[in-house]
């Protein structure tokens, strides 16, 4: 069995969106994209250029750190980006209704940490660092689910 991860060494804000644009095509309901990674790495970016991507009219994308979840109209159902960053108890996600998006939309979630037992196992897990302060970021892709493969295939190929 091969291994499913790859890691990813963008020079730019603007290679980290592309990496969004080309994933955002492959993506359905059900899937969900969990974006881990200090302050500052890029995890917002990310959401914002991919949401983007799937949306059929541009709009203002901001950061759901204080709502801690916006949803947007996609092109094939719903999408969902949730912060989670100043979440205080687990119980509040089933509230925040996110584990019933996680089969119904397209979910992105940052600080999945949060989640905890509630990460879905299927889930694309994308860990974004900065280890020289500068624009460079390191992407590290890692999935389980087989439906992934082909999900990722340019990307990994790029």
């Amino acid at each position: 069995m091969s291994e499913r991860a790859c890691t990813l060494h963008l020079n730019s804000p603007d290679r980290t969106c592309a990496v969004a644009q080309a994933l955002a095509p492959h993506l359905a309901a059900g899937d969900v994209i969990l974006l881990s990674g200090p302050v500052g790495a890029g995890k917002s970016h990310f959401a914002r250029c991919l949401i983007l991507a799937l949306l059929d009219t541009p709009e203002d994308v901001p950061s759901p750190t204080y709502t801690l979840v916006q949803t947007y109209p996609g092109r094939s159902g719903e999408i969902w980006h949730a912060d989670l960053y100043r979440l205080t108890d687990v119980g509040e996600i089933e509230e925040l209704g996110l584990i019933e998006a996680f089969e119904d939309a397209i979910c992105l979630v940052e600080w999945p940490d949060r989640l905890h037992e509630l990460a879905p196992e299927t889930a694309l897990r994308i860990a974004l660092e900065s280890p020289d302060q500068d624009d460079t970021r390191t992407m590290r892709l890692e999935w389980s689910a087989q439906d992934w493969d082909a999900k990722l295939k340019d990307i990994r190929n790029d």
